[in-house]
């Protein structure tokens, strides 16, 4: 007769919590909401071919000397522009709201780019065949990246000092997640590594919540700010111990407040939505008497 194979750590219906009782909130993955790193073999490229002026820098004679190094350092200082300016693009395609870019770094890029390889041209063709040469590197390094964003995204009937203000809540919440990942990394444990990570990913959920909705950063403002400096806090100090002497017992109590944090953090941005779903219900009900008494 067949039977249910069940093991360790086989899921168990008979230990589901019941619908509508306390149910654990859903579990965010780490790779929700994340993309491959975009250009990025472009990107390296650029930064391996600025090397290859330095070849007629040191052996093109003596006129060639600052030329070749002048075109190496431009398209050097492109090449960084452009990640930079990749990285920003891709943040602001992953957000729901957000502003443009305030320096536009893949246009400058294209200058840089088109400066250095007009320099580089110079050395070898005379007259304006390297003005040439600079207008056409330029042109290909734009339509090999892009222009960065010219306009706001999402900000259509939004109020720009409350944008403002969840822009900058949503920064600094970012700057005390990147702080948790580099303390992490001291403590030289992949898995604790990936913890960390899966509980970013969880506060980024309502990072994006408060972003489409600026109105629920006043209910959201201590787990941006309060909760994540002592989430902070705590991964330095546990680092610090656990490289030290590998204290099972820190370990534990640590894991156990990330798990804390993760599921108020869950539970806070279910809150939120179910909050603008009210808010939705509202808004209908009154627009849909209205059109009734009008009708």
């Amino acid at each position: 007769m067949a039977q249910r194979y069940g093991g360790k750590y086989s899921p168990d219906p008979a230990r589901r919590p019941a619908e509508g009782k306390d149910a654990p909130p859903p579990v965010v993955s780490p790779f929700d909401g994340k993309t491959p790193r975009r250009a990025g073999a472009r990107v390296n490229f650029l930064f391996f071919a600025a090397l290859f002026m330095l070849a007629p820098a040191f052996g093109g004679g003596p006129d060639a000397t600052l030329p070749g190094l002048g075109a190496a350092a431009l398209i050097l200082g492109a090449a960084w522009m452009t990640r930079e300016g990749v990285r920003a693009h891709q943040e602001y395609d992953a957000r729901r709201v957000a502003r443009r870019p305030a320096i536009p770094r893949k246009i400058f890029a294209s200058v840089l780019c088109g400066l250095g390889v007009g320099l580089a041209a110079s050395i070898s063709q005379p007259g304006l065949a390297p003005l040439g040469f600079a207008l056409a590197g330029a042109v290909l390094h734009l339509v090999a990246f892009g222009p960065d964003p010219l306009k706001d995204k999402g900000a259509e009937g939004i109020d720009d000092y409350q944008t403002d203000r969840v822009a900058r809540a949503v920064d600094e919440a970012e700057k005390l997640l990147e702080g948790m990942r580099d303390a992490i990394l001291r403590a030289g444990d992949r898995s604790l590594e990936a913890r960390v990570e899966r509980f970013a990913a969880t506060a980024r959920a309502m990072f994006r919540g408060v972003e489409a909705d600026p109105r629920d950063l006043t209910a959201a403002r201590k787990y941006l700010s309060v909760y994540l400096t002592g989430a902070r806090d705590a991964t330095v100090k546990f680092a610090d111990l656990w490289r030290s002497n590998r204290d099972a017992g820190a370990r534990a109590e640590y894991e156990a407040l990330l798990d804390d944090l993760e599921t108020n953090f869950a539970r806070r941005t279910l809150a939120l939505l179910s909050d603008d779903r009210t808010d939705l219900d509202v808004e209908i009900s009154v627009l849909r008497e209205r059109l009734q008494r009008e009708g």
